[in-house]
């Protein structure tokens, strides 16, 4: 018997002829635009910061595998390494590690790739004990612990030999003496540091949008910590004259020939802090803290060290090391008769 039943619509496959094709076409790329625009801008901004470190992660995973993928591979494969990487090597909490997946599909889907459900559900099941766990739960509630100089020389005294020992240490100290943020330091190039008698004269180039800044780096009195003569050693070691500053060496004390990416500039640091037995945890961003309040201790400028470091006149982050290094100075509590 024949069924009479009219079928449903849904099960009716859509044929459209071209002028309705671009009608459709049209409405997409209008509610695209639309959407974007009622976007809070915190959002947007949010939304950034997930892709630059999805684009950072793939750079750590090429440095590896030596196969660069491309940023739109985002599967079930990539994403799941996306979180393990953000939760062993950038050690971030688990609800910023729950955003940054939001912000990379969604980023990702702007972009015309479709990502499978099956990616982000895997990503997230890889989540889920990170939550559970109360000591991935506190991290990022505290701030970066700011080197000492009596930290560099601890580190200094760890280094390994050979050109890897001598590349990381003008590294740690090239981060301190600019004053630096990981991808600036992963930026740097040989050809725009130069050596002039009184230091080095040093372009930071911009990142993140940041504006570039030209800085002076003086001579150390220490010879072991000194970023000048740990620079120019490195600089003669490697041969090294244009290009990056700073390059990838295989185990066997080859040299690569692309830059560092930021986080192996993060993980330079940390490794060589662990291994001298620094008490505090070191991270890319204690080289930058550690010049701030160093050099504030030691009686310079605001605007001399904001010079240094970049930051805007008004930015909380720089003003809160600039209290950090204060507050034993002329401190309320000191000679008031007790």
């Amino acid at each position: 018997m024949t069924d009479l039943a009219p079928r449903r619509p849904d099960a009716i496959p859509a044929v459209y002829d071209a002028a309705t094709l671009a009608v459709l076409a049209a409405m997409e790329e209008a509610a695209d635009k639309h959407l974007d625009a009622i976007r809070p801008h915190n959002t947007k901004r949010s939304y950034a910061n997930d892709w630059a470190l999805w684009e950072e992660f793939h750079g750590w995973l090429a440095e590896r595998t030596g196969q660069a993928l491309p940023l739109t591979a985002v599967t079930k494969g990539t994403l799941v390494g996306f979180v393990v990487w953000l939760d062993t090597i950038k050690l971030a909490a688990p609800n910023s590690i729950d955003r940054r997946i939001t912000g990379v599909t969604v980023t990702a889907r702007s972009l015309g790739v479709e990502v499978p459900k099956t990616a982000t559900v895997a990503a997230r099941q890889a989540l889920k004990p990170m939550k559970n766990d109360p000591e991935r739960m506190a991290r990022g509630r505290g701030k970066v612990a700011a080197v000492t100089p009596e930290q560099l020389r601890q580190m200094n005294a760890a280094v390994t030999d050979g050109l890897t020992g001598l590349r990381d240490r003008a590294l740690w100290l090239m981060a301190f003496g600019i004053a630096g943020r990981s991808a600036e330091v992963a930026e740097l190039r040989a050809d725009t540091i130069a050596h002039v008698s009184q230091g080095l004269e040093v372009h930071v180039p911009a990142v993140k949008g940041r504006p570039p800044r030209d800085v002076v780096v003086h001579y150390g009195k220490n010879p072991d910590t000194c970023p000048v003569r740990a620079w120019l050693t490195w600089r003669a070691a490697a041969g090294i004259t244009v290009g990056p500053a700073f390059l990838p060496i295989t185990v066997h004390g080859r040299l690569g020939d692309r830059a560092l990416s930021p986080e192996a500039v993060r993980e330079i640091i940390a490794r060589n802090a662990e291994r001298a037995g620094v008490a505090v945890r070191l991270t890319g961003h204690s080289m930058r803290a550690g010049f701030i309040t160093t050099s504030r201790k030691a009686g310079k400028r605001e605007e001399k060290i904001r010079e240094q470091s970049g930051h805007a006149e008004n930015s909380p982050a720089f003003w809160g090391y600039i209290r950090e290094a204060d507050k034993w100075t002329d401190a309320a509590s000191e000679d008031i008769g007790l």
